[in-house]
């Protein structure tokens, strides 16, 4: 049997159909495609080939960063259905299903943007997280893998508890994989408030997301609640949240990835190496849109930014990293 199987096109005039043309009505904002409008979720991330590329560069940096291991979490050596939870390229579901040729694998994400080209044991699903209840059977996943959904989820408890309601009691299990937005640095190279473009870059993206129309900042208000998910690693927000979904055996684990290759050892090197291909592929799909709407940049403006944070990101003085978290906890078996 082939490996490998493309997924078939089809002219039908179905419900599925019609929802599959409204979600391709993508948007074009500054010369960069986003998905589109319809739906909860008002995304700032491009879904172009640009971003995509950057995506599968940062799966690639977080591969290397977790010591060539795409998931932390204990989930044995025989998983027999597992979600992948905002897919984005499928680059992640795809080596998942590699290393689980048994194993149901099902990605979903609000763009199709995904290849055609997969392993028979995947498959994608054009589905929005933020939308519950899911759509799939209560209790029926091995498995669940949440990445890199700040700035998307406006309530982690909810996300984390339609989790938990899919995985099987006793043996089911969830991760999730967060970055903070705020560059550091352990020698002093880059403080906030030092007035460098890398420095700027988190308190940049909080600013954006608290003032994009609809926030006002306020306690409860969706700017409050966007600001302070932007800070999912400053604030804990992912343990907090599985413990309160119901979660148990909950382990918590940050690490340092560095945003150029400064680091002594080869390994973090070739990390940092790749994260910096990451961040200088995709940080203009980052910006532009929170910049240009919530701040009132010009694209002119985001593109001068952007060049001071690349030239720093390359400056051999400078020894940036990000803190990029990794959560994981087991369903427990049902009582009785």
């Amino acid at each position: 049997m082939n490996a490998f199987a493309q997924r078939p096109k089809t002219n039908s005039h179905s419900s599925t159909a019609s929802l599959s043309t409204s979600i391709q009505e993508y948007r074009m904002i500054h010369g960069r495609r986003y998905h589109s409008a319809r739906g909860n979720t008002d995304y700032w991330g491009p879904n172009d080939e640009i971003q995509a590329h950057s995506m599968d560069l940062t799966h690639h940096a977080l591969t290397l960063l977790f010591h060539h291991k795409i998931f932390l979490a204990p989930i044995g050596n025989d998983p027999k259905k597992a979600l992948d939870v905002g897919c984005g390229t499928g680059i992640w579901a795809t080596d998942f299903a590699d290393l689980y040729p048994q194993c149901e694998v099902i990605g979903t994400d609000i763009s199709p943007t995904q290849a055609h080209w997969t392993p028979v044991n995947l498959r994608f699903e054009m589905d929005d997280c933020a939308a519950v209840p899911w759509t799939f059977a209560p209790a029926s996943f091995d498995y669940v893998h949440l990445r890199y959904l700040f700035g998307a989820v406006r309530d982690w408890d909810a996300l984390y508890a339609e989790t938990f309601r899919m995985l099987r009691p006793g043996t089911g299990w969830a991760e999730a994989v967060e970055p903070s937005i705020h560059v550091r640095s352990d020698d002093g190279s880059v403080v906030e408030g030092d007035g460098s473009a890398l420095a700027d870059w988190g308190p940049l993206f909080e600013e954006a997301a608290a003032r994009l129309p609809g926030g006002g900042g306020g306690d409860g208000d969706p700017g409050a609640r966007m600001r302070m998910h932007m800070r999912v690693v400053e604030d804990d927000v992912l343990a907090a949240a599985f413990v309160r979904a119901g979660f148990v055996d909950v382990v918590q684990r940050t690490f340092k990835c560095p945003l150029a290759p400064f680091p002594r050892s080869a390994h973090m090197k070739e990390v940092g190496m790749f994260a910096r291909f990451a961040m200088e592929e995709g940080m203009e799909g980052f910006a532009l849109y929170l910049f240009t709407n919530a701040l009132g940049w010009s694209r002119e403006q985001v593109t001068i930014y952007l060049s001071r944070v690349r030239r720093e990101l390359r400056d051999r003085r400078k020894s940036p990293y990000l803190l990029v978290q990794v959560v994981y906890g087991r369903k427990p078996a049902a009582p009785g």
